[in-house]
């Protein structure tokens, strides 16, 4: 079955980084978008990054352009999510999962999530 496990996440300052990685198994890696989302406690899940399935298209929430990078090696089947300039509202779970890029909607299944949490 589809298993996703995100990883990465941790406390930091603002102005720090902290990288994301998300390791996928039970499909075909490679034929899928992928994406990060994320909750913040009393607020929806919002998308912050897609990535195509060969890497070669992206998207962006405007709030983390410029500050975020996502990416992937589907050798590894697994996708990343660099983040740096961390500001105190990027505190959040953030999720990773499989993609519809073009309508972009998540396909599920939603994993565990990993914290991040920005504080001085």
């Amino acid at each position: 079955q589809v298993q996703i496990v995100e990883s990465g996440g941790g406390l930091v300052q603002p102005g720090g980084s902290l990288r994301l990685s998300c390791a996928a198994s039970g499909f075909t890696f490679s034929g899928y978008a992928m994406s990060w989302y994320r909750q913040a406690p009393g607020k929806e899940r919002e998308l912050v990054a897609g990535v195509s399935a060969l890497g070669n298209n992206k998207k962006y929430a405007d709030s983390v352009k410029g500050r975020f990078t996502i990416s992937r090696d589907n050798a590894k089947n697994t996708v990343y999510l660099q983040m740096n300039s961390l500001r105190l509202e990027d505190t959040s779970v953030y999720y990773c999962m499989r993609f519809n890029f073009g309508l972009q909607l998540p396909l599920g299944p939603w994993g565990q999530g990993t914290q991040v949490t920005v504080s001085s």
